[in-house]
């Protein structure tokens, strides 16, 4: 098999600090690999780790892999405006380059949100087939989480998403739910395919630094850790007010985090002693963070499943520790979590469950401890290599489908 040349399409990629910025990556790296990829972003702007001064269009060639780079607009996220402004730039400086590049098929992610009805029409434009990452279920998210608010536009984003849903040779997501939604849509079954983001599989956990732990933990006797971004997705609320319930027992609730909702998160939980909220730590930190918390709380409002998947919970499996989904059982990781036995599953509108299913392990540390064992089973069959693979596996199908036909 000859090698293909891959077109990936996504506004984020490193320097950028975006989840899918660093997804892109991992994919271009492996598919270039064996294949010839041009990756097509914007100029860094969530974020970065360090900032490019303005251009129209650069390039940097490492082996197979091209990073080209529109000089798409770089205002802060903060603001929507400034943020909009950076998807509409990065989308018509990127059209025209796009469809300029002779490759064999093109793979879109979902930043900015439009990003796959953008690289379906790119790849109907070539001629070529379309494979369709969905990282964030657009518009459904952005409906039920309130972000914007259902209309003629929203409808009209909709009727085209499903459009390029239906032109997709595949479509890989990240959970069963979100499978499930997929198919909800009228797209064939057969034709999405379920690629998790996982993490390597530690055969060894790093020692964690106790010193970081005790920070953690504070005086707590045990503790629920939410390490990851407070963002919409969240059911917050709920697991405030069974936190409040659990303080006579000298249970606390840690954030490790920032992210859109903090404020309000904090505003909930202003008058709680046992809720305490820390900055983001390094990944240098990763393994004091996991070993801080008695149980990691994994969280997804109801009717948000299916629509986000959290990543999170792969860094939680691979440390072995135990998880609370704070989310419905349709949730992918409420199904896990039952099937393979590694935490526990509470309604997201019901404190009192909480309450009780953490009082129920106060003194169960044997309970706790066959969970962990169970997460770090399921964590060595997720492990990230094995996933990339099947990644590569879909893109040379799709790929050597279309020079078939040709």
């Amino acid at each position: 098999m000859r090698p293909l040349h891959v077109l990936l399409l996504n506004q984020y990629f490193p320097p950028d600090t975006a989840a899918t910025a660093g997804c892109a990556a991992l994919i271009a790296n492996v598919l270039a690999e064996r294949h010839r990829v041009t990756v097509l972003a914007g100029r860094p702007s969530y974020d970065p780790v360090n900032h490019h001064s303005r251009y129209i269009f650069k390039e940097e060639l490492d082996g197979n892999l091209a990073i080209g780079r529109v000089g798409s607009t770089a205002f802060p996220r903060r603001r929507m405006k400034g943020r909009l402004s950076n998807y509409f730039s990065y989308l018509a400086l990127a059209g025209p380059r796009a469809v300029s590049i002779n490759a064999d098929l093109v793979l879109a992610m979902t930043d900015p949100p439009i990003e796959g009805i953008f690289g379906a029409a790119v790849a109907k434009f070539l001629g070529r087939r379309f494979v369709y990452n969905i990282r964030d279920l657009y518009p459904d998210v952005a409906l039920a989480a309130n972000i914007v608010r259902p209309g003629l536009w929203t409808a009209a984003w909709e009727d085209s998403h499903r459009r390029a849903l239906r032109q997709a040779a595949r479509v890989i997501v990240l959970g069963e739910d979100m499978r499930e939604r997929i198919a909800a849509k009228g797209i064939d079954p057969a034709r999405v395919t379920v690629i998790r983001d996982a993490v390597p599989f530690p055969e060894i956990i790093p020692r964690p630094d106790e010193n970081i732990v005790r920070d953690i933990r504070g005086a707590f006797r045990f503790v629920l850790v939410h390490a990851g971004n407070l963002g919409f997705s969240g059911s917050w609320l709920t697991l405030i007010r069974a936190t409040q319930m659990l303080e006579a027992e000298n249970v606390g609730l840690v954030f490790v985090g920032e992210g859109a909702m903090k404020k309000q998160v904090q505003q909930f939980a202003q008058n709680c002693g046992n809720v305490r909220f820390l900055p983001f730590r390094p990944a240098s930190d990763l393994s004091a963070v996991m070993a801080a918390g008695d149980l990691h709380v994994v969280t997804i409002r109801r009717g948000l499943e299916g629509m986000v998947v959290p990543s999170k919970m792969y860094n939680i499996l691979a440390h072995g520790r135990p998880i609370l989904s704070v989310a419905s059982k349709d949730a992918d990781v409420s199904r896990l979590a039952c099937q393979y036995g590694f935490g526990f599953v509470v309604d997201p509108d019901d404190p009192i469950e909480i309450a009780q299913v953490v009082r129920s392990v106060l003194n169960a540390p044997d309970r706790l401890r066959s969970m962990s064992h169970q997460a770090r089973k399921l964590a060595k069959i997720f492990e990230r290599s094995r996933e990339l693979a099947k990644f590569v596996d879909v893109i040379e199908e799709v790929g050597n489908q279309h020079r078939f036909r040709e």
